[in-house]
């Protein structure tokens, strides 16, 4: 029998600390094997994104097919997918070739603040990608711009999970790191049986890739057989101690995540 694989499409991030560089290492580190189809280049290093560039869209859809056709694929993480064109090419392959799990990571701004997704990609991402996705995973930033209000606190979060459900996407994990307070970090996951919360504490460091890390480690997860409630709270747990053990390759005070120091097998 085939092992099964787990399929980025996302953006390549040069630095290596978040993307497709940060998807494979999660992948590996929790021993699944790791497909890519990259949706974007970046040129970029810890303190910023420097260039963008996305590629031919049937070199992109080329990319897509060779994974399908040859792996036994059991979920795929969405990641970084600039604008329209690219949001629709990945659209309409999901939609023909039926993977059992899709996380979306809504990748919409990077941890420095560059933008990552073109005007006029938003409404593509909410009305092609969401309704396609088992799980999605925004941080508040991201949620608010899917759902067009702020998010405050912890009630306001959990009113805003359960709207990302009426958007179309099955299951919800609202990332809590960016509201304000020195308390843990709760995340909540939504499904149909309701609401429940991830908490950790907080660690006071600025950290790069967790959210592309986390989506990651959810669909390495869901390959070996988790349940999704349990493939999210293991996730959140793996990212949690790539955090704590994490590193400054950069001349930055930016953290990357220790992925195989964190890893379930180590």
């Amino acid at each position: 029998m085939r092992a099964r694989s787990a399929l980025t499409i996302a953006g390549s991030d040069s630095g290596g600390g978040a993307g497709i560089q940060a998807d494979l290492k999660t992948f590996a580190a929790h021993r699944v094997h790791g497909l890519s189809a990259i949706a974007a280049l970046t040129a970029q290093h810890t303190r910023g994104v420097i260039a963008v560039n996305v590629p031919p869209m049937e070199f992109l859809r080329a990319q897509l097919d060779a994974c399908f056709d040859d792996f036994d694929i059991g979920a795929v993480k969405l990641g970084m997918l600039a604008n329209a064109e690219v949001i629709g090419v990945v659209a309409d392959v999901l939609q023909t070739r039926h993977p059992p799990f899709i996380v979306l990571d809504p990748v919409m701004i990077a941890t420095s603040g560059a933008k990552l997704l073109e005007d006029g990609a938003l409404l593509a991402l909410r009305t092609r990608l969401l309704p396609l996705a088992s799980l999605v995973t925004p941080n508040l930033p991201e949620a608010e711009l899917l759902l067009g209000h702020a998010i405050a606190d912890l009630a306001t979060m959990r009113a805003a999970a359960n709207e990302l459900l009426v958007l179309g996407a099955r299951a919800v994990l609202l990332k809590g790191g960016h509201l304000q307070g020195d308390g843990d970090v709760v995340d909540l996951f939504a499904d149909a049986d309701g609401i429940r919360a991830i908490v950790h504490p907080r660690l006071r460091l600025e950290a790069h890739g967790t959210g592309c890390t986390l989506a990651s480690a959810i669909a390495a997860n869901l390959c070996l057989g988790l349940p999704l409630a349990a493939a999210c709270a293991a996730a959140s747990d793996y990212v949690h101690a790539a955090l704590r053990t994490g590193y400054r390759p950069g001349r930055s005070d930016i953290v990357v995540l220790d992925h195989f120091g964190a890893a379930p097998s180590a």
